[in-house]
């Protein structure tokens, strides 16, 4: 299923717009579409977004049910915040993974039309002052010169959603070509996981190393690899660690009999987060 991601600032009308675009798709295209958004009430919405870990877990629980749901054919809208950028980017390795195309939706409405949207819900439905103004203040706005938010639609409050453009976008359009880090990769041999650990350490060793003598911009040689990190910026150990704990568990999903190609996947990795 293409994949249409809808965020926004809470209250903005992603979830109207959700079911405009689902009915247009049913009606006018005789496809299916399924959703996945938040179906909690609003004191449970409250308790999440104020809990990173409980907010970790929804993130987790919504990926996975669009990578349940998605295939070639119909349409998966997924109708959540959607707020931070990294999140948007695992999304778009979903999309890469499974070779159809997807598009973003941000619903680009005033804050303060939100927070009176927001009280005008019964009470049991609305977001806390407290989690509304801190999700507010979370938001990363997508960009269309990334790549994980293109194409972009950006949707103001009174506007009409562009369905020909959208259809064009996630119908016609072709899907990102898979990469050697977003590829289902062969069963991986005995030591796999412990060159997998020591390959991914020694390079963010090098490239702690190679940071003390180069400035944002340089091109950074890591051992084993081909392709060469580009530094737009600082990596300081704490980042580091985290990416390769990601690039780790992605891995583990899916291994490569190559254990040469690591330090290149690596680097992919390093790179699309840099960018």
């Amino acid at each position: 299923m293409p994949l249409v991601i809808v965020c926004g600032f809470p209250c903005s009308g992603k979830s109207r717009r959700a079911a405009e675009l689902g009915r247009f798709v049913r009606e006018k295209l005789q496809r299916k579409v399924a959703a996945v958004g938040e179906q909690s009430p609003g004191a449970e919405r409250n308790r999440v977004y104020s809990d990173s870990r409980k907010e970790k877990e929804l993130r987790g629980a919504l990926k996975a049910e669009v990578e349940r749901k998605i295939n070639q054919e119909d349409v998966v809208i997924m109708d959540s915040l959607n707020y931070i950028k990294g999140y948007r980017y695992e999304l778009f390795c979903l999309v890469k993974h499974a070779q159809t195309p997807h598009c973003l939706i941000h619903c680009d409405t005033a804050v303060d039309v939100c927070s009176s949207w927001n009280q005008q819900r019964a009470p049991e439905e609305q977001y806390s002052q407290e989690v509304f103004d801190a999700l507010v203040m979370r938001f990363e706005a997508p960009e269309s010169r990334n790549r994980w938010d293109r194409p972009l639609f950006t949707i103001q409050k009174d506007d009409t959603l562009p369905f020909d453009a959208i259809v064009d976008a996630i119908i016609h359009r072709k899907a990102p070509p898979p990469n050697q880090s977003t590829l289902n990769q062969p069963l991986s041999s005995t030591n796999f996981m412990f060159e997998l650990d020591r390959v991914t350490q020694e390079m963010v060793m090098t490239i702690l190393n190679a940071q003390k003598t180069s400035v944002p911009g340089d091109l950074i040689t890591v051992p084993g690899a081909n392709v060469k990190i580009e530094l737009t910026r600082g990596l300081h150990m704490a980042e580091l660690r985290k990416l390769k704990r990601q690039f780790v568990s992605y891995t583990k999903l899916h291994p490569t009999e190559d254990i040469g190609q690591i330090a290149n996947m690596f680097v992919q990795y390093i790179n699309r987060s840099l960018h």
